[in-house]
């Protein structure tokens, strides 16, 4: 319980020193939400006013803590960009990120496990080297361009979807997360491969131990040990390495919703920063550090029930 308790006391720090530092950088970086909204040819008078009416005259401490206030109750502050409330504004987004997310996810453990096991199972023979020759060319590929290869191929020949034509869940849920394969499977891809290799790896490497020897002394198969008593062994790296995975699928989504025209909040992100939108950067930088933390927590917890004999302090 003491573990779980200095984990959320520096998961809630954390979150705080991101959102000073989130807030300094708009500081330092030339420009504010009056010049974009009034244009650089806008008179000093009109954008002195309208600096006074946004609150933006007011010291960089004072509107600090002002947002934090109404983050931690619950106000995710209004956006400008958008003239609109910033919860409003994520609410569909968020969800659709959140589905590209796990969808790419899934495709990583379900691609990644049996591959990594048959390599496991004929690790050294010609098969294994040659189906690690692809996975080192897969695992090479950055997800944005498997998703311009994706979209030539299955939107432009093929036509299984047409490019920048996205279908809300609301309106039909099947073309939805039809739509949705390719980005997943784009950013799935490269991270599959280098789960592939550290869980082949690490099963490899297990061989080697003595009470692997002692299971093939009493007769047991390959696979069998292979299935009994390496696997859970080799899965503690893969663990920590999935926990990063999901981290960097969810970074990778917002250069792949570009490619796909999806309009999740990696979207909403990029133009929030080009139009110096505060409220919607900060909210979204501090959604996407908590899942970083929350994931990175998670990970550590489930080492207990992987490997009993890992103690927590």
């Amino acid at each position: 319980m003491l573990y779980v308790l200095k984990k959320l006391g520096v998961f809630l720090l954390t979150l705080f020193v991101i959102s000073i530092l989130v807030f300094i950088a708009f500081q330092i970086i030339p420009g504010d939400e009056a010049t974009n909204i009034l244009g650089a040819e806008a008179t000093p008078e009109r954008l002195e006013a309208l600096r006074e009416q946004l609150g933006l005259n007011e010291p960089p401490v004072t509107r600090y803590f002002n947002w934090l206030a109404g983050f931690v109750t619950g106000d995710l502050g209004f956006s400008r960009s958008y003239n609109m409330p910033v919860s409003e504004l994520l609410a569909g987004k968020l969800g659709i990120t959140a589905c590209l997310t796990a969808l790419s996810f899934v495709m990583v453990i379900l691609i990644s496990f049996p591959v990594g096991l048959l390599l496991a199972r004929f690790a050294h023979s010609v098969f294994d080297r040659v189906l690690m020759l692809i996975n080192q060319l897969v695992m090479s590929l950055p997800p944005f361009f498997i998703g311009i290869i994706f979209t030539y191929i299955f939107g432009l020949v093929f036509k299984l979807f047409t490019p920048g034509k996205f279908v809300p869940l609301n309106e039909d849920p099947l073309r939805f997360w039809g739509y949705l394969i390719f980005p997943a499977l784009a950013i799935a891809l490269p991270k599959s491969a280098m789960v592939v290799k550290l869980f082949r790896g690490s099963m490899v490497s297990q061989f080697g131990e003595d009470y692997v020897r002692t299971a093939f002394s009493r007769g047991n198969s390959r696979r069998r040990v292979l299935m009994h008593h390496v696997v859970r062994n080799a899965l503690i790296p893969v663990v920590t390495f999935l926990a990063f995975t999901l981290v960097d699928i969810v970074a990778g989504s917002i250069i792949i919703e570009q490619v796909f025209a999806i309009p999740g909040i990696g979207r909403l992100l990029l133009s929030s920063i080009s139009g110096r939108d505060l409220a919607v950067v900060q909210t979204i930088t501090m959604i996407i550090a908590a899942i970083v933390i929350a994931v990175n927590n998670l990970a550590d917890l489930s080492y207990k029930y992987i490997d009993p004999r890992v103690k927590f302090r």
